[in-house]
């Protein structure tokens, strides 16, 4: 028998590496994978509302401190002798305390019409430094000593609805599936574009995807393997392979009629949050959104570069946000923006900053309350040269889960702690 032959329905679920399928599938059965989709794009059962939450990673580690410049600081000052932004130069955010990059203008611009909050000193205890392990904390929502098959999102799926029924209940851009879409009955949809969609593999995921290419297509037969168990397992592929070309279908039919309208950048990111706004538009039952945006790992050269990632997430999510006025979706998309740590406080030889701990993360739209949340992370008051955070990540999680979402935080994450106050 096989090697890859060997895996089971929950491994299948987890890696959710459904790939290009969509010639091996008899067009009856097609058919009827539409229609049940189709049948279901007004509602999902288990979600109590129409809300929406869309995530966008900051990939590689956000400099949070010259995001929001903590310019009437002197001890910024001295830090970032270079690197640091000039306290002329910043947006200023009220308090004389703080400002903006002078890039983001657009995030400066929902700002002053009470469309954003930011959330100061974002992080959480015994910080890990590792691009992977850190991501991978802040996906799963775990305690950094631990390790979870599941990610925050996925639980949150399984809490609210059966997810094996919806496959397109949440949607990545990007190139593979985040670790925080994986459930145990969830499955989310991963595309890189309308043109290229497809159930994309996870890192070290490669097996589930040769099966099925060794299988047809995950067409079961009789010859394939022996014992209903196995059979079982195969139909179970058949199904999801099945509800992933429905589903690309529906998301192809969603964006052809949607309404094109404001004027997104052209880089990779703003066309992405375009995406999404088209599907949003569209009526695509989708409750939750992930956007990427990467480069922040800014070892070396940094006042050039990070500069123009804030721009391009600035302009991005101005643009994003204008898009939901004019379809008057504003008021049911909330949009969060995390990176799984900031930068050290002090700048390094290179011209850059290295690996840090807490950094702020942005809230937009539906519900939000406006202005700067949680308590300022100390400069001088340090752990071994970094930030200490004042607000555990699965704060905002939570605080999101329950009052956007209408979710059962404490059973989604699994966390002890209580919601952040007043973000909502």
């Amino acid at each position: 028998m096989k090697e890859s032959l060997l895996f089971t329905r929950r491994d299948f679920l987890r890696a959710s590496t459904v790939l290009a399928v969509g010639a091996a599938m008899p067009s009856f059965l097609l058919k009827t994978a539409e229609a049940a989709l189709a049948a279901a794009s007004g509602a999902i059962p288990g979600f109590d509302d129409d809300r929406i939450l869309v995530v966008v990673q900051l990939a590689g580690g956000n400099d949070g401190l010259n995001m929001v410049a903590p310019v009437g600081d002197d001890a910024y000052a001295r830090a970032r002798p270079h690197l640091g932004v000039k306290p002329g130069k910043v947006l200023a955010l009220g308090d004389g305390l703080r400002g903006l990059n002078p890039r983001m203008t657009g995030l400066k611009e929902l700002f002053d019409s009470g469309k954003l909050g930011i959330v100061e000193g974002v992080g959480y205890p015994n910080p890990n430094r590792s691009h992977f392990r850190s991501t991978e904390i802040w996906q799963t929502a775990v305690d950094s000593d631990k390790h979870s098959p599941t990610g925050w999102i996925g639980r949150y799926l399984d809490a609210q609805c059966n997810g094996e029924g919806q496959p397109t209940a949440a949607l990545a851009l990007g190139d593979e599936r985040p670790q925080a879409f994986a459930g145990r009955r969830g499955l989310g949809v991963c595309l890189q574009d309308v043109d290229s969609f497809g159930w994309l593999e996870g890192p070290g995921e490669a097996r589930q995807g040769a099966f099925l290419a060794e299988n047809g297509g995950g067409r079961a037969s009789a010859t394939a393997a022996s014992g209903g168990a196995k059979n079982e397992s195969l139909e179970f592929v058949r199904k999801v392979a099945l509800d992933a070309v429905a589903a690309e279908n529906l998301v192809r039919e969603t964006a052809r009629k949607a309404r094109v309208g404001t004027k997104y950048p052209a880089d990779r990111f703003g066309q992405g949050l375009q995406t999404v706004a088209k599907m949003i538009g569209g009526g695509l039952p989708t409750r939750i959104y992930y956007v990427t945006l990467g480069g922040f790992d800014t070892h070396a050269n940094q006042a050039g570069s990070h500069d123009n990632l804030l721009q391009r997430l600035s302009d991005g999510l101005l643009a994003f946000q204008s898009d939901l006025a004019a379809q008057g979706n504003e008021a049911r998309v909330t949009t969060l923006t995390f990176s799984e740590f900031g930068r050290r406080v002090g700048e390094n030889a290179s011209g850059g900053t290295d690996h840090g701990t807490a950094a702020p993360m942005l809230l937009l739209g539906g519900g939000v309350k406006p202005g700067l949340h949680g308590k300022r992370p100390s400069l001088t008051e340090l752990d071994r040269g970094d930030l200490i955070h004042t607000t555990d990540f699965r704060g905002v999680y939570a605080a999101v889960l329950k009052q956007r979402l209408g979710a059962p935080a404490d059973k989604v994450l699994g966390w002890p702690g209580e919601p952040a106050t007043g973000l909502f």
